[in-house]
């Protein structure tokens, strides 16, 4: 199944001459199309919308971010969001933020991101974490601050910054250093310090690792890729398609989210993802194992890669909307959190998330019109693709008679994904979000499900509507 699944993927045709006259027959007709596409019912008595949202450039760990700070990073979005939508700051009523490796000076960085922005004081702001979903997350908080009627403009976004992560010194030194600050004479804190030993040290490093396991998140990604049966060549067939197809919306203008980033001490503005890469089978063949050595399949080509990056999107009610003069993108429908087993199914998130949404909303794999689904790996994906497509599975896991099936792949991360594009942790789903909003509208679809795994074994899926009056700027 797997193979069928990456032969599916690679497939590309030429639309010929009928499906040609059928797409200029269709553009002929777009208001009476979405009017016969099925639409969802508001479940928050607001009617929230996603007016638009933007990003920075996703760039690889260490090049020219690397001597920024990451409220820098974040403030750019938050500048970039306010510049793009024409709204004033004082609109805004609350601020939702995401991260995931905390900046120790800047542990509320929605706080100190929107300030640095500009921002009045009197805006309240604060931060979330739910590792990869972190944004999704803020997003979904706003949701429900509208929802409640606690407010009626939320900004959500989140951050990523790789090229300086906390290290700390090791407990021991940590425990030293404490007492020796609370020694009452010089002799104390002499006979403190005499009792340093070499192993002290050796700092603590940060890893992408499971607190309750211990295993990297590569390690648990190879192990799932080989209980599913996803070969190596399935994955790098996998990961070549994200760069190929984020290269072709990048070169067609597709990435409208995207806004550059004056970075100082550079010349000119960064105003591209540097992490899409074009290769070869050939050239993928080539690398050795990432992690289980020498025998597994996870490489660097095939995984997502340390991302520095960060986003930002303007969520409120459709009448807040109306009244200020906006066009929004997109109702956000629906949403679910999923949480399974962080040891064999850490990254099965989608797996469990995608049938849930479906369920809750009344929908049909055949409903969705775009999938944008995290790629934190290409094991991963495919691992998805056939728990979803099995009815063991559904049967053992899912306690459904038969298996969820699965999407129709022309319509899966069409753009790309986070393979490719790159993976921030905490912004990722903004990014998610607005390319579903933005597919809907090229691609004339009614329906977009957004879904990602994320560390702890936990999952996210949102349902989003394209609205009447999106357009895919």
């Amino acid at each position: 199944m797997a193979s069928q699944v990456a032969k599916s993927l690679l497939k590309v045709s030429c639309p010929s001459s009928t499906v040609k006259f059928d797409t200029a027959r269709r553009a002929l007709s777009v208001g009476a199309a979405l009017q016969q596409k099925k639409t969802l019912p508001d479940r928050t008595g607001k009617n929230v919308v996603l007016v638009d949202g933007v990003r920075t450039p996703f760039l690889v760990s260490f090049t020219d971010y690397a001597k920024m700070m990451p409220h820098e990073l974040a403030r750019h979005s938050l500048l970039g969001l306010l510049q793009k939508t024409g709204i004033p700051k004082e609109v805004v009523d609350y601020i939702v933020y995401g991260t995931v490796i905390q900046e120790v000076k800047t542990s509320n960085i929605g706080r100190e991101a929107a300030l640095a922005a500009g921002f009045s004081d009197r805006t309240p702001a604060h931060t979330v974490t739910m590792a990869c979903i972190s944004s999704n997350q803020a997003i979904t908080t706003g949701v429900g601050m509208i929802a409640a009627g606690a407010y009626d403009v939320i900004v959500a976004g989140g951050v990523e910054f790789m090229s300086d992560v906390p290290i700390r010194h090791s407990r021991k030194m940590r425990s030293l250093l404490l007492r020796i600050n609370r020694a009452k004479t010089p002799a104390q804190r002499l006979s403190l310090l005499a009792s340093i030993r070499p192993n002290f040290f050796a700092p603590e490093l940060p890893a992408v690792a499971e607190f309750s396991s211990g295993e990297t998140m590569g390690h648990s990604a190879d192990r799932l890729a080989a209980a599913f049966g996803a070969t190596r060549a399935e994955q790098d067939a996998y990961a070549l398609r994200s760069h190929t197809l984020a290269a072709h919306a990048r070169d067609h203008g597709y990435f409208t989210d995207l806004m550059p980033v004056k970075v100082e001490g550079k010349d000119g503005v960064v105003d591209k993802d540097n992490g899409i890469r074009v290769s070869t089978p050939e050239q993928l063949e080539k690398l050795k194992p990432a992690f289980i050595k020498p025998h597994g399949t996870v490489t660097a080509a095939n995984a997502s890669f340390l991302t520095d990056g960060a986003s930002a999107c303007l969520i409120m009610s459709e009448a807040k909307a109306k009244e200020l003069g906006l066009k929004p993108k997109a109702y956000l429908r629906d949403f679910t959190y999923v949480a399974q087993d962080p040891v064999d199914q850490l990254l099965l998130g989608p797996a469990y998330g995608i049938p849930k949404i479906l369920d809750k909303a009344g929908l049909k794999m055949s409903d969705i019109d775009t999938w944008e689904i995290h790629e934190a790996f290409a094991g991963q994906i495919l691992a998805n693709l056939k728990a979803m497509d099995s009815d063991w599975f559904a049967q053992n896991y899912l306690g459904r008679q038969s298996k969820v099936g699965n999407p129709d792949l022309k319509k899966w991360n069409a753009w790309g994904g986070s393979l490719s594009i790159g993976h921030p942790f905490a912004a990722t789903g903004v990014r998610l979000a607005m390319h579903t909003a933005h597919r809907l509208v090229r691609e004339d679809g009614q329906l977009g499900l957004v879904s990602a795994c994320a560390a702890g074994g936990q999952g996210v899926a949102m349902l989003l509507e394209r609205h009447p009056d999106a357009r895919a700027e």
